[in-house]
């Protein structure tokens, strides 16, 4: 086993992060309204992909402005124990090859998603009204308290 380099170690933390986490926070605005949502996530590298409804405040504000941030964290009592992902990006609505990646991802994560044939009827009539999405970072961080109260690592993209 090799020892990962100081530039190689915030990236790693950050893969096993965001595979050991499922709710990430997302951001929108259209116009001078904002709003946050919760939505499960699956990674792949740095891209994130998400599925949502259409007509979500969410969503419709991603129509308009696809500018978002997205955070991933726990809720910690403890400030020396804080860890967590902070991003801004562009996210987008997609079809396709991308979409069927996200699909296969996020059933990998959420098996209830990749056995749809076995989820109970309730999940099956909400998942044929959602939309795939992805959102790709312009800037990614890591916050790891445990290095040092406020460290955070800029992951290269």
């Amino acid at each position: 086993m090799t020892t990962p380099t100081m530039t190689e170690a915030p990236r790693l933390k950050l893969e096993r992060y965001l595979q050991e986490h499922h709710v990430a926070t997302l951001a929108t605005a259209a116009g001078d309204a904002v709003w946050a949502a919760a939505v499960f996530y699956v990674s792949d590298g740095n891209t994130f992909y998400f599925l949502s409804s259409p007509t979500s405040r969410h969503c419709e504000n991603l129509a308009r402005n696809p500018r978002v941030a997205l955070t991933v964290q726990e809720d910690y009592a403890d400030w020396p124990a804080i860890k967590g992902v902070q991003l801004e990006g562009i996210a987008s609505e997609i079809v396709g090859q991308e979409a069927d990646l996200a699909r296969s991802l996020y059933g990998q994560k959420f098996p209830v998603v990749g056995k749809i044939a076995q989820a109970p009827e309730a999940i099956v009539r909400a998942m044929s009204k959602v939309r795939w999405y992805t959102v790709v970072p312009s800037k990614l961080y890591f916050i790891d308290n445990s290095v040092g109260f406020g460290h955070r690592d800029e992951i290269a993209l």
